[in-house]
């Protein structure tokens, strides 16, 4: 079903209200606060202690799972200094994947698409600046305990790099729920292609059309995830160290292998789509043939039988239809008609129609 993801016509830019019709989780607030050895994680927290946390040294991570309080993402937003723009991207929802440098802020939207019986994709939003990292979830799904327990036991390097190695973090993990969703994708690919191919059927049919819909709109996630993930290369912005650009490099050639991959997969549900179709036509011919060939052979014995069928008067004239009279007249009629369809038969044959 798809819901309105727009503000009203005329309405001022910067307006920050929920889209009509469109589903929205009740907002909760999580503070990660950390700086060398010491960690602190408020799963409960509120905007006081988001805004106090900010004034220590170390990282602020503050994340908002639900959209639905506007009134505390709006007084977020203030406090922190976030474009009201920025914010209305984040508020209504289905906004295109970029990445926009507000000065003292990097705002970065991205797409989290996961497999659960169907494909599922909500908005994840992350704000980067000097001290801290602000993200954004439409729903309450926990996708970033990887990243909690990382920094819970100081696994790898992020519990000693700043806010950018974070926003890395979180768009390297992004980047690697895709990898799962399209083995799945790959899976029903060949499971499908090869039901098709051994039985071609409509049901077969309209999955692998219903599976290439899904690769185009995959498709239309992955190219400018791609290309946000090569502006935070190439862009320089102080806010993202070259420490954490070489990070990114690897990030950037994870979602190329990604797109090479939705590629072949859509090359080979095109490609099966061909070979079906091809089935069906060579099917329909050779369906053809037979009629054909079956239409064929009674034609001459359509005409003995109407020849014999005349009705003429056998006393008016001695020449009119004699082998009626005649007391093999019906077996003789029958073995020209067996004869004629044997011949065509054998001609047919020789000919390799048959």
């Amino acid at each position: 079903m798809a819901f309105k993801t727009y503000p009203p016509p005329g309405t001022p830019p910067g307006t920050l209200a929920r889209a009509a019709g469109r589903p929205v989780l009740p907002s909760r607030l999580r503070l990660i606060w950390y700086h060398g050895r010491d960690l602190e994680d408020h799963t409960e927290a509120t905007v006081a202690q988001c805004l106090d946390s900010r004034q220590r040294p170390g990282v602020t991570w503050i994340h908002v799972s639900g959209l639905e309080d506007v009134a505390l993402l709006t007084e977020l937003g203030e406090h922190l200094g976030l474009h009201i723009l920025a914010m209305e991207d984040v508020v209504y929802g289905r906004s295109p994947i970029k990445v926009e440098d507000y000065d003292s802020t990097l705002f970065l939207i991205s797409r989290l698409v996961t497999w659960q019986d169907e494909l599922q994709d909500e908005q994840i939003s992350i704000f980067l600046g000097t001290n801290f990292v602000l993200s954004f979830q439409e729903s309450h799904q926990d996708y970033w305990g990887i990243i909690r327990e990382r920094l819970r036991h100081e696994q790898g390097a992020i519990r000693h790099q700043g806010p950018d190695y974070l926003m890395y973090a979180l768009l390297d993990l992004v980047v690697d729920y895709w990898f799962p969703l399209m083995e799945t994708l790959g899976e029903r690919l060949e499971a499908i292609e090869d039901r098709v191919l051994k039985e071609p059927n409509g049901t077969g049919m309209r999955e692998l059309q219903d599976l290439r819909r899904m690769y185009v709109r995959l498709r239309r996630f992955l190219w400018p995830l791609r290309e946000a993930i090569n502006i935070l290369l190439r862009q320089d912005n102080p806010l993202v160290s070259d420490h954490t650009r070489l990070y990114m490099r690897d990030c950037y050639d994870h979602a190329f292998q990604l797109i090479d991959l939705l590629e072949n997969y859509r090359e080979i549900a095109a490609g099966t789509i061909d070979i079906y179709l091809s089935k069906q036509n060579t099917r329909l011919n050779e369906i053809m043939k037979v009629l054909t060939v079956i239409a064929t052979i009674f034609i001459p014995l359509n005409f003995l039988a109407s020849l014999y069928g005349m009705n003429f008067d056998r006393g008016a004239s001695p020449w009119n239809m004699p082998e009626l009279g005649w007391g093999y007249g019906y077996p003789f009629a029958l073995a020209s008609m067996a004869a004629v369809a044997l011949s065509m038969v054998i001609y047919f044959r020789r000919k390799r129609w048959l």
